[in-house]
């Protein structure tokens, strides 16, 4: 009976582990497919406030509050703007003093949990940059989707999405700068954003699914004046832009594509994110499947839309080397197989979704630059 008995526990084990695996699998996989809109992604850094006075705010020093550019700073009921860091300021070997631009919500108090983010304004269009605006509903396959309507007086319509970690208040870092070149701006909310639809299986699908909303923002400009429109995407905003391009019933009305931090390989986005949550090498491809699994994810090339022949419209795609989360080096791919269609533009020192932030004027010289020839 001893065999029976070793066989038995061995057997045992290895369902205990396989359950155990599953299940870490899960967890990590949630990294990005439960990633609620507008909290941190696992690879932002929480930060300490030391101090405040005088324009500058002292916090915990690290790679990322070392970061050049413009930023928000976000913590629990608060957020603030931060400019450069201040080399002249008096600091220890734990902190550094940023310039402080602006408290927009609640108070900075020493010892709060903050972090930066991309998004620089919060609120809405009007509140934030006093631009004249409407809120819309757009009709979408799962319910009505918010969206933010700025009015120009071009027939080319820009229509921006944003993507993981971030919210429609991204879209404002540039939309002073559309405004401007009389360009009509549509910030949509999508399914899983706060007033939209909630997804069925409550899961992101990377923009596998939520691309579908955008197409019916394209529907929704087409019927109100649009005659072409330029798809703006950051981070799985871009993934749901490439889509859409491509599959879209008016695709012919999509003139141009900007992506910025595209996500063009799902599994090599969602094994960065499980890694930041500090999942073992290990059990990293269990969070691939379970997350392929939970959220149907196409297994052909791990979504890699580089493989997939995309995109068939004048693109600029702007991304950071240094990205951790959308590795770049699948931006320099799908620009090299499509040089007379892509220009690619590198940021350093740039995190996810964020390559506005170190240098918004060299950022937006890119866009004039790119946009005039389609407007």
């Amino acid at each position: 009976m001893r065999p029976v008995k070793v066989t038995a526990a061995a057997v045992g084990a290895v369902l205990a582990a396989g359950a155990a695996g599953v299940a870490a699998g899960r967890f990590a996989s949630d990294a990005a497919l439960k990633a609620a809109p507008g909290r941190p992604l696992p690879t932002e850094p929480r930060l300490t406030v030391h101090g405040t006075g005088a324009g500058r705010v002292t916090l915990t020093r690290d790679l990322a509050s070392l970061r050049p550019g413009t930023y928000g700073l976000a913590g629990d009921g608060t957020h603030a703007v931060v400019g450069a860091v201040l080399e002249s300021a008096a600091t220890t070997p734990d902190t550094v003093v940023r310039r402080l631009e602006r408290v927009t919500h609640g108070s900075l108090e020493a010892g709060d949990k903050v972090w930066l983010t991309p998004n620089v304004h919060i609120g809405n269009p009007g509140a934030a940059l006093g631009l004249d605006h409407a809120d819309i509903d757009i009709p979408g396959e799962l319910g009505a989707l918010p969206a933010w309507f700025v009015p120009g007086y071009r027939d080319t319509w820009v229509i921006a999405v944003h993507g993981l970690g971030t919210t429609r208040e991204l879209a404002m870092n540039v939309m002073r700068f559309l405004h401007g070149r009389r360009l009509p701006v549509l910030a949509l909310a999508y399914r899983g954003d706060l007033g939209a639809p909630r997804p069925p299986d409550g899961l992101s699908h990377l923009g596998e699914s939520e691309w579908r909303d955008l197409d019916a923002a394209i529907r929704y400009a087409v019927r109100y004046g649009a005659r072409r429109v330029v798809l703006y995407g950051w981070s799985t905003g871009a993934t749901m832009a490439l889509r859409a391009a491509a599959h879209s019933s008016l695709r012919e009305r999509v003139s141009g594509l900007v992506l910025d931090s595209p996500v063009l390989n799902w599994e090599a986005t969602l094994r960065a994110l499980a890694q930041a949550r500090h999942t073992p090498d290990a059990l990293l491809p269990l969070a691939v499947r379970a997350a392929q699994g939970r959220a149907g994810l196409h297994a052909d090339h791990g979504g890699d839309l580089v493989e997939a022949g995309q995109p068939a419209v004048p693109t600029l795609i702007v991304h950071g080397p240094d990205d951790t989360v959308a590795p770049w080096v699948y931006s320099r791919r799908l620009a090299a197989r499509h040089p007379d269609l892509i220009a690619l533009h590198a940021v350093p020192d740039a995190p996810h979704g964020a390559m506005w932030n170190p240098d918004p004027e060299r950022y937006e010289e890119r866009l004039r630059r790119f946009l005039t020839p389609l407007m």
